[in-house]
């Protein structure tokens, strides 16, 4: 079993990757502002649980494939950066009016938790970014004399999932609290800054390398 001391230092490395603002926060923070906080913590779980599937890619050997084969990496990076494109396209076409406050006190439903939660799913899955940390920062924390590796390998990554879920939540509360001080700041501004943000980040997910674990 991964020791206390191993897996303190493994959770004060991880938070410094954790601490950096990507396509996650990008879209709880979003998320959050135009429905609220109770379906940006959703969001924030559906994201944290598609690193789930980095876990299983890790112990099974697939991140491994993934990082010593170019075509693998390079197919993950563009469905990354094809499902981004395709939520900045949503958001900047969005036509939604009025205000915040506007947008509050509107009779229509906001999207349900589940709703968000899925779609908030893939961006945790589809991130080569985060299938190579998972391939080239958890090994370094296995040890040979704690146990198996497959079961250190869940256990580490299970605890960056712990942690991204409460840095990662406090967004979606940054962002409720954000949404109650700008109660005019109009939707279609916010809807054209996030297609923008999104589609940055898409960028930034295509020209990441093999090498990158942040």
């Amino acid at each position: 079993m991964v020791s206390p001391g191993t897996l303190a230092a493994f959770a004060a490395a991880s938070l410094v990757l954790i601490a950096v603002p990507g396509p996650s926060v990008a879209y709880i923070l979003t998320t959050t502002l135009r429905h609220g906080r109770a379906v940006g913590l959703a969001a924030t779980l559906g994201i944290e649980t598609g690193y789930l599937a980095h876990v299983a890619g890790t112990v099974l050997g697939v991140s491994a494939i993934i990082a010593a084969s170019a075509q693998a990496f390079t197919v993950l990076k563009i469905a990354g950066a094809a499902y981004l494109l395709w939520l900045a396209v949503r958001a900047w076409r969005a036509r939604t009016p009025g205000t915040l406050a506007e947008l509050g006190t509107s009779t229509a439903d906001p999207p349900s938790g589940r709703s968000a939660f899925l779609r908030a799913l893939p961006i945790g899955v589809l991130n080569p970014k985060t299938a190579i940390f998972y391939l080239a920062f958890l090994p370094q924390f296995v040890r040979p004399d704690a146990g198996p590796a497959w079961l250190q390998l869940v256990v580490l990554g299970v605890t960056f999932i712990a942690l991204a879920t409460v840095v990662d939540a406090q967004w979606a509360l940054f962002g409720g609290g954000l949404r109650r001080l700008l109660p005019d700041l109009r939707m279609r501004v916010l809807d054209r800054i996030g297609g923008v943000t999104m589609a940055l980040l898409a960028v930034v997910a295509l020209r990441s390398t093999r090498r990158a674990v942040g």
